[in-house]
């Protein structure tokens, strides 16, 4: 099959693309949490980014695995030596699952690299896509979309060798803006899905927010390490029965369009992490999060924090004069800039040329 599927695309290539994110609530999306707190209905928020990463997969022109991605430098393997340590080792992880001899995948992203978008997930949601579509052309089923997602977060999470949420892949999938529930029945599945509005309620919804890259990449990893070592040792458990219950009220506030109520909840939850990992604003997102706060608005980081971006939700006549301010405070730090991101009422999209 691996040769039927380098013919394929000796003579056509095979594109996808996904959205990037922002949330609220993330961490409660990973089993260790939802697992302890489903008695509360653990749920997270994102809303998906114009900010798309697509890839194309096309013929190499040896048998080894190719990948190239902005910001880092292409590589060549032998599939059965790909090393899945490497900087793009989850591309390539997921090209020996496919059993990828002979192909190039070219990865192209819109947003920042390291920015805690959710980026990473969206390239490989978007590069199962594009390898499903192509094998469908081989004759094989289409893989459903729930199959694809939880596909992605596995190798995602057993390449990087820590437990992973769910909601980028889920973002990227499905796009628009929703909240995700986490459940925990051994039979059904991972996650429900409640839509929050449709197209013309994000265009506005788009208006009260902003989004901003801190020329800074993230670290997730520590700090998710440090809630995760936190939690289980219950320390602060506590916490995030308030997180989750903030999350939740956010999620009512969003949907029932009560954005006072929403900021409330989304500041409270951000000093709530705060408390636990300091760390997790640094000095130009924390003057990012206290513009907006002055402002009447509500900020946070994206992801887990420490580096990457910060959003704000804010009452529609508030927002120009955020974007002002943080666009002062964005030019003290080089590569920190504002993100033209709107809202992408579309998950994944795949096309063949």
């Amino acid at each position: 099959m691996s040769n039927r599927l380098k013919e394929l695309l000796q003579d056509c290539s095979v594109e996808a693309s996904a959205p990037c994110r922002i949330d609220m609530g993330g961490t409660l999306d990973i089993p260790v949490f939802y697992y302890a707190l489903h008695h509360l209905s653990p749920c997270t928020f994102n809303a998906a980014l114009a900010l798309r990463t697509k890839v194309t997969l096309c013929a190499n022109d040896s048998d080894a695995v190719k990948v190239s991605s902005r910001g880092f430098e292409s590589a060549e393997f032998e599939l059965d030596s790909a090393p899945f340590d490497h900087p793009l080792g989850i591309i390539f992880a997921i090209a020996v699952y496919y059993r990828a001899h002979g192909i190039h995948i070219t990865v192209e992203s819109d947003s920042p690299p390291k920015s805690a978008l959710g980026g990473s997930s969206a390239a490989a949601l978007a590069v199962i896509a594009a390898f499903d579509r192509a094998y469908q052309e081989l004759g094989e089923r289409a893989l459903p979309v729930r199959r694809s997602v939880a596909l992605a977060h596995d190798i995602e999470s057993a390449v990087l060798g820590i437990p992973c949420g769910l909601q980028d892949q889920l973002a990227a999938a499905y796009g628009g803006v929703n909240a995700w529930y986490w459940t925990v029945s051994p039979d059904g599945p991972r996650f429900e899905k409640q839509s929050l509005m449709g197209k013309k309620e994000a265009r506005e919804f788009e208006k009260r927010i902003l989004v901003a890259y801190c020329g800074i990449p993230h670290v997730s990893a520590d700090v998710n390490t440090t809630w995760m070592k936190q939690f289980v040792s219950g320390s602060t458990r506590d916490k995030w029965v308030q997180i989750a219950g903030l999350t939740a009220d956010f999620v009512d506030a969003v949907d029932k369009k009560d954005f006072p109520r929403a900021i409330e909840a989304m500041n409270k939850e951000v000093d709530l992490r705060l408390e636990m990992t300091p760390d997790v604003l640094n000095p130009i997102m924390h003057r990012l999060v206290q513009a907006a706060k002055e402002n009447a608005a509500g900020a946070r980081f994206t992801g887990a924090g420490a580096g990457g971006c910060v959003w704000a939700l804010g009452e529609e006549d508030k927002m120009e004069a955020i974007k002002d301010l943080w666009s002062k405070i964005l030019a003290d730090e080089e590569g920190a800039h504002l993100l033209d991101a709107g809202v992408d009422p579309d998950g994944v999209l795949v096309s063949q040329r």
